[in-house]
């Protein structure tokens, strides 16, 4: 299912996490294996919570869970398919890390899931940015290596995913003969890449058809925006832009900012020593962005690093380390600027995921709908 198929032309998309690697009121570490807090991860990740999560947000009003990849989370190809057969609308958007499996193989595994869920499926192409966990599956490539073997992984996938062949004889790919049996090319599947490096920018302008971020100020994912679509442009392509951000959000701002600062004070200040050294020695661009906007700091009034924007997740969180925090209006208020900016996909979340899947879709996406109708959508 294409990732929009549900929204109206300029209306914005909104999708949710599944937090795959366990959940609980507080940030933790996501993909890496690392030391987690029993808050992180009280409610295990097993089927019976993670359908919660996913009926709760699709009765929210969410069109995606994106279940993610990595050493701290369960594979996300069998969680998706286990909890898809409880779930009826919702689609599912499955991350993967290309390289690690024959592309050929993975769009088998992509066409059988769309097929057999209804199409309701999109990928999400995460080429890695932790030399350590890479090693640990056996990779050793360089940065832009990955980003060159990812561009060779993605043109074949969507060859053989809209029924064509997917021979490449590339550095890193090397096809003969690949094709789908009879593939279910009625459910295109969106092909979503995140990254900040120039590397992975071109790889976005060429294969694409989502580029996400991390939640970083406006003016700087304005910028990021604005040159991603001149990249594209050169390609005569067209990308979407999508914002994987979490929320905090509450009926006055008050309650908001406490809910913050609480989980600022159950931050263990060793674990978010310990992180930021695992963080300093990866290879993502991203990421070092995303550390830059706190600098280690943990003193609460330094971290909101924008209007609302808080970001103090990502002292302890690798990835998406920023939160919206205020009351229900503010944070709409925020994300309705950055839908102004040409996002119009946004990937969200919040702890816990069961509840905040309803507060956020009873509270906050009615109002961010409300106020890009009103003031028209890029």
């Amino acid at each position: 299912m294409p990732a929009d198929e549900s929204a109206r032309p300029g209306e914005p998309v909104f999708h949710w996490f599944l937090p795959t690697g366990g959940d609980g009121r507080d940030p933790g570490g996501v993909t890496a294996v690392q030391g987690r807090t029993s808050a992180a991860t009280r409610r295990r990740a097993d089927v019976g919570y993670l359908t919660q999560v996913a009926r709760a947000a699709e009765q929210s009003g969410f069109t995606a869970l994106l279940a993610p990849v990595g050493l701290g989370c369960v594979d996300p190809w069998i969680i998706a398919t286990a909890v898809a057969q409880h779930t009826e609308r919702i689609g599912f958007l499955v991350a993967f890390r290309p390289g690690f499996a024959s592309p050929t193989l993975l769009a088998q595994q992509a066409d059988a899931f769309r097929r057999f869920a209804g199409g309701r499926l999109a990928l999400n192409v995460v080429t890695g940015g932790d030399p350590v966990e890479q090693r640990a599956y056996g990779d050793a490539l360089a940065h832009d290596e990955r980003y060159d073997r990812t561009d060779e992984v993605m043109a074949v996938l969507r060859e053989l995913l809209a029924g064509r062949s997917g021979d490449l004889g590339g550095r890193y790919v090397r096809t003969e003969g690949a094709a789908l049996v009879d593939p279910a090319t009625e459910h295109p599947v969106p092909l979503y890449l995140g990254g900040a490096s120039p590397a992975a920018e071109a790889v976005s302008a060429r294969r694409a058809d989502v580029q996400l971020y991390w939640g970083e100020p406006p003016q700087a994912l304005a910028a990021r925006v604005e040159r991603l679509d001149g990249l594209a442009a050169r390609h005569g392509r067209r990308l979407r832009h999508g914002l994987r951000i979490h929320l905090i959000a509450r009926d006055t701002a008050a309650e908001a900012w406490a809910e913050a600062d609480r989980m600022l004070a159950r931050m263990d200040p060793e674990a978010v020593r310990a992180t930021q050294r695992r963080f300093a020695a990866m290879d993502s661009t991203g990421q070092a962005r995303m550390a830059a906007l706190h600098g280690g700091r943990a003193d609460s009034a330094s971290l909101e690093i924008a209007p609302n924007l808080w970001a103090g997740v990502g002292l302890v969180r690798e990835g998406a380390g920023t939160a919206l925090v205020g009351s229900h209006d503010e944070v709409a208020q925020r994300l309705a600027e950055y839908a102004g900016l040409g996002i119009g996909e946004f990937v969200l979340s919040g702890y816990p995921h069961l509840e905040e899947a309803y507060r956020v879709g009873e509270e906050v996406l009615p109002r961010v709908r409300a106020l890009v109708a009103a003031g028209g959508a890029r």
